[in-house]
């Protein structure tokens, strides 16, 4: 964690399926849900990494998928 932030946040999803995190403690923007994953910057951002391997919006995916 690094020097004086003891920010627990937590991994957000939107409808495109992109990733944030978002601070545990506030609430989230309209069109961001809670994914699950809490903990601190580093380890969120680590999760992120993990999770999401394709960084193409969800509509873009599917209409490249008709195509």
């Amino acid at each position: 964690m690094a020097e004086g932030d003891d920010v627990t946040y937590q991994v957000t999803v939107n409808d495109e399926e992109q990733y944030s995190i978002w601070p545990a403690d506030r609430e989230l923007p309209l069109g961001w849900k809670a994914e699950g994953k809490t903990g601190t910057k580093e380890e969120c951002v680590a999760h992120i990494k993990d999770v999401w391997t394709d960084m193409r919006p969800r509509s873009l995916r599917q209409a490249m998928g008709e195509a």
